[in-house]
């Protein structure tokens, strides 16, 4: 599947499914998203205007409230919204993710340390990741995979081991909703880019990035599966082309297939 090709009917007929009667709710989630999307940067009023596809008066009727609810804060320096700490206070009532959360920081950081490289845990939402976890000192340049960060599932190693375990259909709804957010955000210049880390993913059979998207980053990616079965997320390896050069992608994908088995494991006795 060409994600070129998808650019014209994603920009042109791609809309996002309302149910009727939820159209409200439907964009108070939507901006929710947006804001945490950036939870250390922030967002100024007439971006997320833009990122959400509303006129200005109703982004900003939307953020008071939420703003008085502490669902979303302003920062007072320089007026930027971020998410409020009724966003935390709602994830405590999920013990189970923040006990997986926990033994996930414990095993990404022995696994990074052993590898030599960033260790992260990338969290499925919707046609999107999150980042939960990134353990490693590594330092690499241009990498935007922090915790907190979200970003369309055909952008990153993680994401594409994530695609690689849907049915066709379903994988190419999510690169249609995926390739109009990138189109709309940055253009059409990555789309060339992001083909090349699918074909190669395709060729060897997980995610696999050797400086495609952002160049003098390698990284690679196995799904990590649920109770169900399904994949809720994806262990990544990042590295420098000198840790993780392609010769090195049968081994690296034995460790990776063994640390997110593990995690696999501890999912599916918290019942994730």
């Amino acid at each position: 599947m060409d994600i070129e090709q998808l650019a014209p009917d994603a920009t042109a007929t791609y809309t996002t499914f309302e149910r009727p009667g939820t159209r409200s709710l439907g964009r108070a989630i939507k901006l929710m998203r947006v804001v945490a999307s950036r939870p250390q940067f922030g967002w100024r009023l007439s971006d997320l205007a833009v990122a959400c596809d509303l006129d200005r008066a109703t982004v900003h009727r939307m953020l008071a409230c939420m703003v008085e609810e502490r669902l979303v804060a302003q920062r007072a320096s320089d007026r930027h919204y971020l998410p409020g700490p009724l966003m935390h206070e709602l994830g405590l009532a999920l013990p189970d993710h923040a006990q997986f959360q926990r033994r996930a920081e414990v095993t990404l950081d022995a696994f990074a340390r052993r590898m030599r490289g960033v260790a992260v845990l990338l969290l499925r939402s919707g046609n999107e990741y999150v980042c939960s976890v990134r353990q490693g000192q590594l330092p690499l340049t241009g990498s935007v995979l922090y915790p907190g960060s979200r970003r369309p599932l055909f952008t990153t190693a993680g994401g594409v081991a994530i695609l690689q375990t849907l049915h066709a259909r379903q994988a190419r709804e999510i690169l249609l909703d995926n390739v109009a957010q990138e189109v709309a955000r940055c253009g059409t210049e990555r789309l060339a880019a992001l083909q090349r880390m699918r074909e190669r993913s395709d060729h060897h059979g997980f995610g696999v990035n050797l400086g495609d998207v952002v160049p003098g980053v390698h990284a690679v990616a196995s799904p990590v599966r649920g109770s169900d079965g399904e994949a809720f997320a994806a262990l990544c390896l990042l590295g420098t082309p000198e840790l993780y050069g392609e010769e090195r992608l049968p081994q690296l994908r034995i460790e990776l297939d063994a640390a997110a088995t593990g995690l696999s494991l501890e999912a599916r006795r918290l019942n994730l």
